[in-house]
């Protein structure tokens, strides 16, 4: 069954390759960071590679080795606090000093802290290694399909490309909720690469949080007032 939003993040674009190379000005191969070599992984657009890491947490607590031989482990275990996890002060540096926002500007710490909401199943307010891995998984979709719409590399896009955008990630909004999320984030009709993460990882919360619920797949959910508040104001 197909709503609004429902199914969203992560369907291929049709009619459209996907570019390998990073961010402008860096040269990022397709495998890695720009100037630090991290891997990249993701699925389409940003959204969840198939065989992820749904409800797991990580290695609270402890360091102990990845499953199998993951070059993401080392970045991970540089960043993360003794608990052995990642809070959002510790995420932004790791972004920073990675580079990944190539020639734009990096994300703000509040970008970040929804970035961690959004995988935080544990409600710790930290990333677990899977988690963090996951993450990247996303955003690294979510920065290519920016990349294409942001053709003159100025670092915006136009409210219209940014409808495109949420499109091609297989969001099927209505034009009057289009028009609100456009309004939402941008700022003089242009929204910046930060903004237009935020509005990503809000997009696929909420849908995921939606679509838990709508165990029947039509489109409509029942919330108590409390639930609702918990969906919304955690992201």
């Amino acid at each position: 069954m197909a709503y609004p939003g429902y199914g969203a993040y992560g369907g291929p674009m049709t009619g459209q390759g996907m570019p390998g190379q990073g961010m402008p000005g860096h040269g990022m191969p397709g495998q890695g960071m720009p100037g630090q070599g991290m891997p990249m992984y993701g699925g389409m657009m940003g959204g969840p590679q198939p065989g992820g890491f749904p409800g797991q947490g990580g290695f609270p607590g402890t360091f102990a080795p990845p499953p199998v031989n993951d070059p993401m482990w080392g970045y991970f275990t540089a960043i993360a606090g003794q608990d052995g996890e990642v809070d959002a002060e510790e995420l932004q540096r790791c972004l920073t000093q990675s580079g990944f926002s190539g020639s734009y500007a990096p994300f703000s710490l509040e970008t970040c802290r929804i970035m961690i909401a959004m995988l935080d199943r544990d409600m710790t307010g930290k990333m677990g290694f899977n988690e963090f891995k996951e993450l990247f998984m996303a955003l690294n979709g979510w920065k290519q399909n920016f990349m294409m719409f942001d053709q003159d590399r100025s670092g915006t896009v136009e409210g219209h490309e940014m409808a495109q955008a949420i499109s091609s990630m297989g969001y099927r909004l209505s034009p009057q909720a289009g028009n609100a999320v456009v309004k939402r984030y941008s700022k003089n009709g242009r929204i910046f690469f930060d903004d237009y993460v935020a509005c990503c990882v809000k997009l696929r919360s909420l849908t995921d949080n939606f679509k838990r619920r709508d165990t029947m797949q039509q489109g409509t959910v029942n919330f108590q007032y409390d639930d609702f508040i918990m969906c919304t104001m955690a992201i």
